[in-house]
């Protein structure tokens, strides 16, 4: 099928439906792997609310992946398969052979965090609180090489402009770790006072 043969606003469709299907699928991947964070620390409360909170974590990761992250993925790569025969030059150019490398990692990524849920859900995850909020800031940066790669194609810029877009999201990642060791530090000193 050439773009001929599709309607005139094919394109555009498929171009707004794959943009509400990306941002869809990383406000899921984004919460997503916050869930599993509170579901690891959940395991430091007493028995009772442990039980409690890990079950409705587990019911929320479960809803979140499914009724969510997944669905917008389908629909991501849905319209993204409709774009490529819209234009099916894009699929000889280095830009977006880049691109859907970087789209296969985010496709394993959301496979793990199938394997991470499953893991939760089964007692069996070995992956600490930090580790998860790590993993956590991934999605974030394949965003971004991706958003990039699709906005300037052949002409990815390698500037100091560039360089000082890198230096601020390293710097926004690096200040939400520390931010979340700062208040758990802090969580940790209130209740030593308290308990003292």
């Amino acid at each position: 099928m050439t773009l001929a043969a599709l309607p005139p606003e094919a394109y555009l469709w498929f171009k707004t439906l794959h943009i509400v299907g990306v941002v869809v699928w990383f406000a899921g991947l984004f919460y997503l792997v916050r869930l599993f964070i509170y579901h690891r620390e959940a395991e430091e409360l007493e028995p009772a609310l442990r039980t409690a909170f890990q079950a409705q974590y587990a019911l929320m990761e479960r809803r979140l992946a499914n009724i969510i992250t997944t669905p917008g993925l389908i629909v991501t790569v849905a319209m993204a398969a409709g774009l490529l025969i819209a234009q099916p030059a894009w699929l000889q150019q280095g830009w977006m052979h880049a691109k859907l490398g970087f789209v296969a990692a985010l496709l394993a990524y959301h496979l793990f965090c199938y394997r991470l849920m499953g893991q939760l859900q089964a007692g069996s995850c070995t992956w600490s609180p930090k580790q998860l909020r790590a993993l956590n800031e991934l999605p974030t940066l394949l965003l971004v090489i991706v958003v990039m790669l699709v906005v300037f194609k052949t002409q990815f810029p390698t500037g100091a402009a560039t360089w000082f877009i890198v230096a601020l999201v390293v710097f926004m990642a690096a200040s939400i770790q520390f931010y979340a060791r700062w208040r758990r530090l802090r969580a940790e000193r209130e209740a030593a006072g308290g308990a003292a």
